[in-house]
């Protein structure tokens, strides 16, 4: 498990230079959290949702993934926890299709799963959450 909290991650430039050297050039965690993912068999990221979106610390770690792009990857399937303050069905949408559209740059991946709780607000709102439970079944299930 990594999380992004107290991570230094700068953003992605658009140079494109790590299309041929694998890496970043920014001296920064971008690199090994880029190579986890990129190692790991399954990847489940979890985010609140921000303005119906996923979180900008997660979007920056989307994009400076892209030395994974042109070269091998392990992981197959991508799961996405989500919470939210607003509980109507229909706000995970946009974050789902923010990570979708990563998804589907790496071919031999998929969404496998989605988990929303909304009318999530404050730290401790999750703990007797029903979808809490959903996920942790979901991840029981994981292979």
């Amino acid at each position: 498990m990594i999380s992004l909290a107290g991570r230094k991650l700068g953003f992605c430039t658009g140079c494109l230079s790590c299309q041929k050297t694998f890496r970043c050039y920014q001296k920064d965690d971008g690199a090994v959290l880029c190579e986890k993912i990129g190692n790991a068999d399954v990847v489940v990221f979890a985010t609140p949702i921000y303005y119906y979106g996923i979180s900008g610390q997660l979007k920056t770690l989307l994009d400076r993934c892209n030395p994974l792009f042109p070269q091998e990857y392990h992981f197959r399937d991508v799961y996405l926890l989500m919470a939210a303050a607003d509980d109507n069905p229909h706000t995970p949408e946009r974050a789902i299709s923010g990570l979708t559209g990563w998804i589907d740059c790496f071919p031999k991946s998929r969404l496998a799963g989605v988990v929303f709780a909304g009318g999530v607000t404050e730290a401790g709102d999750i703990e007797n959450h029903k979808e809490l439970h959903e996920a942790f079944v979901a991840g029981m299930h994981v292979q």
